[in-house]
């Protein structure tokens, strides 16, 4: 196996609040459909999360827009929307567009592979 940086990188947009569990589990699902695909996932979500409180509305704010600086370094936003677009998926999407960015909606289904 030889390294290469020849990945795509891209924003991962998909669900947290509400079931953090299972959209947790969604998302690290959603992660790997993205790097199958050649691409450089950032869910900022999974990564901010770790730090910040997102229950707490100063935190949450801070970790989102932490997570939209980066989409001016991505090739385009993937949204995964088996659960659906939450609020905060809804705005990065927005700013994504706002940039001239390619928005893709994916959907990889609700239960995990066996």
């Amino acid at each position: 196996m030889s390294v290469t940086t020849q990945r795509t990188p891209v924003i991962m947009e998909s669900p947290y609040k509400g079931d953090v569990a299972r959209n947790e589990a969604y998302a690290k699902r959603c992660m790997r459909d993205s790097l199958e695909k050649g691409e450089a996932p950032f869910p900022s979500h999974l990564l901010y999360t770790q730090v910040l409180d997102d229950t707490k509305s100063d935190e949450r704010l801070m970790g989102m827009t932490a997570g939209f600086a980066w989409i001016a370094s991505s090739e385009k936003t993937v949204a995964y929307i088996d659960y659906g677009v939450s609020g905060g998926m809804q705005e990065g999407i927005r700013l994504a567009r706002d940039m001239g960015h390619e928005v893709e909606f994916r959907e990889i289904g609700v239960n995990p592979k066996k």
